[in-house]
Order: C-alpha cells, then structure tokens, then sequence
C-alpha cells in the first residue's frame, strides 16, 4: 500500500520536479512521540520508508549474528542454501532469518540481490555523475555527492540508506578489541576500503548485468567505483540529511510554482 513519490505529483495537473528531485523529509517523521517509543529512520521520501524485505532482514542477520565473523562477505557460501532463501523471497514467503542460518549464506544473498537488481541501486543513468565526484575533493566532493542523492527514486534512496548504515556498522567491527573480561573479540577485518572494493561494483553498474554489450569495467572506473563507495559510507550520516536551509529554499520555490504541492504537505502535516 505505499505510494511512490511520484504519486503526489499526479494531485495536481502541474508536475513538480522539485518535489520529485529533492523529496522533502515528512515532518511526521521528525516527532519522536509519535512512534509510540520505537525509534525510526528518518527518510528522504516523504511518502513511507520503501526498503525491501530482503535487504532488511539480511542487514538485521548479520549485524545480530555476524559482526565478528572474520571475512565476512569474503568467505564462500553454499550455493543450494543461498538459491533456496532467494526462492523464497521471491515466492513472497515471510522468510525468517535466525542463528541457525550461516552468515556467510545471508551475506553471499545480499550481494546477489544488489549485483541482480533490474536497474542498480544508483540507476545507471546516474553512474557517471557519480564517477565524476572521485576527482573532487573535500567539501565540493560532498555537497556534489548529496544533490546527486536527492535525485535517486525513494526506493532506492531509502534502500542505499540503510545499505550504507549497515556497511559503516560493519566496518566500525574490523579491528579486533577487549572485552570487560580481557577477552579478546576478533575484528570481521571488512574495512570501509575493503566493503568498497566487494559492494561498488554490484551498486555502481554501467550496463546491466547480462546485456550483450556490457564490457569489462576498466580500472579507471573499477577505483573511482572503490572511492565514491567509500564516501558514501564514510559519510552517509550527513549526506542524507537535508538541512532546514535547503528545505525552506526548496519550499519558497514550490510556493511559486506549485502551490498545490504546498497545500498537501501542509495537509499532511
């Protein structure tokens, strides 16, 4: 029953790509009180929190049972157990991922359902807009990165969100540390870099995977893949966040062009 972003713009006969391009935070959101004591992500998509099932629980899995594993993401997974999860999901089963799966299952799943995805998760009209930021630098390099994220659909957006938050959890486990006891807890040794170097690839796509045409990434586009993902996780916290200047411009320019738009907001307000 969620609605795209795309659906308000059908509210009214004038089309708002301004909405559509940064889509505005739903100040119901904001409201702690109202999340009847659950804490919940803020989204860029003012409509509902589109992430899939799948994504979801496997993040979820691996962040309760598999931080520590050591090359997590690296080590191979059964391919039979692997192929029946992904059935499943597809089915629509409500699938339910416990400690008695393998970690290194779930994860081989994950990478499978980014690098399979019929359009990548930063759509590949997009790819090199994004490339193009690994020869910036620092504050240009971010506030290029953040725009380039407001252009993303709301499932996508929400779904590299939480893709990136759960990458930087896992990577904040890499080196290994002490516990109260003394005892030691072993680092999973995924760094941001390494995370990069497994997931760019099956994020950042140029062709979709299995067309006839789609070449072998040269090394130019293999590392600026590596650093842009990089960026992204080092600083998803605040490359998602739309600041109350930006949303008060972007509101004064709607008051000009779509009123109409205005008014739904404020309805839903």
């Amino acid at each position: 029953g969620a609605m795209s972003v795309d659906s308000i713009t059908d509210l009214s006969d004038n089309t708002s790509k301004l909405l559509e391009a940064l889509q505005l935070s739903h100040p119901y959101e904001l409201d702690a009180q109202r999340s009847l004591g659950k804490k919940k992500m803020l989204s860029l998509n003012p409509i509902s929190w589109q992430v899939p099932r799948i994504v979801e629980r496997c993040c979820k899995h691996i962040e309760r049972h598999g931080l520590q594993t050591v090359g997590i993401f690296r080590v191979g997974s059964s391919k039979k157990r692997v192929q029946q999860l992904r059935e499943e999901f597809d089915q629509g089963l409500d699938v339910f991922l416990d400690e008695r799966q393998s970690v290194h299952d779930v994860a081989a799943l994950l990478k499978e359902f980014l690098r399979d995805m019929p359009d990548s998760l930063i759509p590949g009209e997009l790819y090199g807009a994004f490339l193009s930021t690994a020869t910036m630098e620092g504050p240009v390099q971010l506030a290029t990165l953040q725009l380039l994220l407001f252009l993303l659909p709301p499932c996508h957006s929400d779904t590299l969100h939480r893709l990136l938050r759960f990458l930087s959890t896992v990577a904040r486990h890499a080196e290994s540390s002490w516990g109260p006891d003394g005892q030691e807890i072993p680092g999973n040794k995924m760094t941001v870099a390494n995370l990069a170097t497994i997931f760019g690839p099956n994020i950042l796509q140029k062709e979709k995977p299995g067309e006839k045409d789609a070449g072998a990434m040269n090394f130019e586009d293999s590392a600026a893949i590596i650093l842009v993902l990089q960026r992204l996780i080092e600083h998803h916290q605040t490359l998602f966040m739309v600041s109350p200047e930006m949303q008060c411009h972007i509101l004064r320019r709607l008051f000009q062009t779509d009123p109409d738009v205005i008014d739904f907001l404020q309805r839903r307000k």
